[in-house]
């Protein structure tokens, strides 16, 4: 069974930085564009940073210059390297894997990631 599991939410302070990590069990990995999405309260969810099999990233505007999305194919790892949080930035983060179309799309449950003083 396929899953995705994401860690390193939590509440940091404006300004502040924090990083997200995902482990996928998912085989052939490296296939994956990895991505990270967001969802705010009463906002759809959101692309926040993807990045493809050949690493290349694309992200939101909102948090280009801040954020940093990254892959470890070994460890079947992928990271958000989150810095100069504002309050925009409170949502559930959500960890994807999208092999379509050889392979399937895939969700983790999500971590909150809070920014406020």
């Amino acid at each position: 069974q396929v899953q995705l599991v994401e860690s390193g939410g939590g509440l940091v302070q404006p300004g502040g930085s924090l990083r997200l990590s995902c482990a996928a069990s998912v085989s052939a990995f490296s296939f994956y564009t990895m991505g990270w999405y967001r969802q705010a309260p009463g906002k759809q969810r959101e692309l926040v940073a993807s990045i493809t099999r050949d690493e290349r990233t694309d992200y939101a505007d909102s948090v280009k210059g801040r954020f940093t999305i990254s892959r470890d194919n070994a460890k079947k790892m992928t990271y958000l390297q989150m810095n100069s949080l504002n309050p925009e930035d409170t949502a559930v983060y959500y960890c994807n894997a999208d092999g379509r179309p050889l392979f399937r799309n895939y969700w983790g449950q999500g971590t909150q990631v809070t920014v406020s003083s």
